[in-house]
């Protein structure tokens, strides 16, 4: 069975479950200004997509494009030429502003190319842009070599993937004596193979 047919045998379950008025008040909830039914059919059909503003700060700043339709994330460019010493890291600025939509970050990822050719990484990767963040992105770019790396105004830095994220207020963080015990319990830090 594919995981289409499971996925949709489940959903039936649920919604058998349900029953039909509470499934109508689900499919109410309003998410990114759609009603949920409409926003997984607008989804499915290819026919929306989520707002992500951005502003150049920078005459050096290049405009974020997704290289292809199914890449999960945009290349992030440096505004200036700069170079990291051996093992240094480097706070490297990318000329870009963004508007996060709430319910939603921004997480800053090494490029996989970068990292195996030139060794070059997103220090705290991911970094988390947070959504009430404004200012400009900056990434942390590590140099993994022993020698100096120089990083030319416009190359590629990085890359960011906006992500569905619980925020703060969605939260109700809760001080108890005991956490419940779960199947894995403490087994961690290689406790399923290296």
């Amino acid at each position: 069975m594919s995981t289409n047919e499971e996925l949709a045998k489940e959903l039936e379950k649920l919604m058998h479950e349900l029953g039909d008025d509470l499934l109508d008040e689900v499919f109410e909830i309003e998410l990114d200004g759609l009603p949920i039914k409409e926003l997984d059919e607008a989804i499915m059909s290819g026919d929306h997509q989520i707002p992500l503003r951005y502003e150049k700060i920078s005459e050096d700043a290049i405009d974020p494009v997704y290289n292809y339709s199914s890449d999960s994330g945009f290349d992030l460019h440096s505004t200036q030429d700069l170079k990291i010493s051996g093992f240094g890291r480097f706070l490297v600025p990318t000329g870009i502003k963004l508007d996060i939509p709430e319910g939603y970050e921004i997480q800053i990822r090494s490029k996989s190319g970068l990292a195996m050719n030139h060794g070059l990484m997103v220090l705290n990767s991911p970094g988390t842009v947070d959504q009430g963040y404004d200012g400009e992105i900056k990434v942390i770019v590590f140099n993994t070599n022993p020698s100096t790396i120089e990083i030319k105004t416009g190359q590629k830095i990085a890359q960011a993937v906006l992500c569905p994220v619980v925020c703060g207020k969605w939260v109700n963080l809760i001080s108890v004596e005991e956490i419940n015990e779960k199947e894995r319990g403490e087994n961690g830090f290689g406790s399923t193979g290296i």
